[in-house]
């Protein structure tokens, strides 16, 4: 059964314990850069092509991290919307140097 969380500052250190190991978290970044130049190209050459490519790049990228390197279950798969939340969080924290 999944643990329950009240609010998303309940959910965010869990999440971070989902994701210790350093190649899980550069999958994450790498997945998350990938969809924001999928949105970027997807506005700029008006195509639903690269619109469709945003979740298999964000997802694939994560999953693969949590398979392969983190050897657990992505989050997402119990906590959507709090997962997402908190992948935006961590990918913004990296980027300024706050992770």
């Amino acid at each position: 059964m999944a643990q329950q969380f009240k609010t998303f500052a309940e959910f965010y250190p869990f999440y971070l314990e989902q994701h210790q190991h350093p190649w899980c978290r550069a999958c994450h970044y790498l997945g998350s850069t990938l969809v924001l130049v999928n949105l970027f190209a997807a506005l700029f050459w008006h195509s639903l092509s690269f619109i469709i490519l945003m979740p298999i790049c964000g997802y694939g990228f994560a999953w693969i991290g949590h398979f392969v390197f983190e050897r657990n279950r992505p989050a997402t798969f119990s906590h959507p919307l709090y997962s997402l939340t908190a992948d935006w969080v961590m990918y913004f924290r990296w980027l300024v140097g706050k992770d």
